[in-house]
């Protein structure tokens, strides 16, 4: 539990951060990358086994909200508050496409997966999805190789015209979910306190879970069937799917972000100034 290295950009905000996933190969562990975005619309790629910056981009013109590495780590996706999703390759520093179909909304979430071949019957092996503060997501099939990026999805989500009691709106939040293929989940502000889970084949909402308020962040462990989402109220809440749910309180403001550890074994959630780390135990 000691600080290992540590990476300052001058007169800039980090907004946002990914692990780059590891390769699978058979050979030698390759070196460890965190790309991270910033409020001035560039990207940079921090090597943490050489300590040091080793690429420089600007995708974007305005602030970065969200970001993430394909599943091969080949291709860099970012989102800017301005809506606008841009798909750069941190081998050549190039951006290679620009979507604009979520332009004039902020992009809260950015997440890649793996697909089997024939899924959706669309080319590419991988989906991606992306998610802005509207209530809109979109779900993507990609094959970045053969520069193919292909709309699979489109989903809007209702709500009311004039929220009540809330200063701010709560973030729109999507996930692909580990433990059912071909579905993702879906938090934000809406008609129901609630988590969707909505089936990319079937096209339709499959399961609705009831929550205490509206959430701030969600994580979905890669491991075993639960969920973790996090409230304004200072509250953590634990979910296994479906199934019992478990409240944590020791957070000292709202819990905006929780991540599990690809292991599933530990979750990390973090609140204004503190960052938790948790041990799940039992299956």
């Amino acid at each position: 539990m000691e600080l290992v290295v540590q990476f300052q950009v001058l007169n800039q905000s980090c907004q946002c951060l990914a692990w780059k996933p590891h390769p699978v190969v058979a050979w030698g562990a390759e070196s460890q990358h965190v790309v991270a975005g910033y409020s001035d619309g560039t990207i940079r790629v921090f090597s943490i086994s050489r300590t040091e910056m080793e690429l420089k981009m600007q995708p974007h013109a305005v602030a970065l909200s969200a970001i993430a590495y394909s599943t091969d780590g080949e291709m860099i996706l970012s989102g800017g508050k301005d809506g606008l999703v841009a798909i750069s390759s941190p081998r050549t520093g190039m951006t290679i496409r620009v979507l604009a179909d979520h332009k004039g909304s902020p992009i809260t979430a950015l997440q890649c997966t793996m697909k089997q071949y024939r899924d959706f019957g669309v080319e590419g092996g991988e989906l991606w999805l992306a998610t802005s503060s509207d209530r809109r997501v979109s779900i993507w099939a990609s094959n970045w190789l053969k520069d193919k990026c292909e709309l699979l999805d489109w989903l809007s989500f209702p709500a009311p015209a004039s929220p009540e009691g809330l200063d701010t709106l709560p973030p729109s939040l999507a996930a692909f979910c580990p433990w059912e293929h071909g579905t993702l989940v879906y938090v934000g502000f809406g008609r129901q306190k609630e988590a969707l889970f909505y089936s990319l084949h079937k096209k339709q909402v499959v399961m609705k879970i009831p929550l205490p308020y509206f959430a701030t962040s969600l994580s979905l462990s890669p491991a075993a069937r639960f969920m973790a989402v996090g409230f304004g109220a200072r509250l953590l809440r634990l979910l296994r799917c479906p199934g019992e749910t478990q409240d944590y309180a020791g957070h000292d403001d709202t819990v905006h972000r929780c991540c599990f550890a690809p292991s599933g074994r530990c979750l990390l959630t973090a609140s204004h100034s503190a960052v938790l780390l948790w041990e799940l135990t039992g299956g």
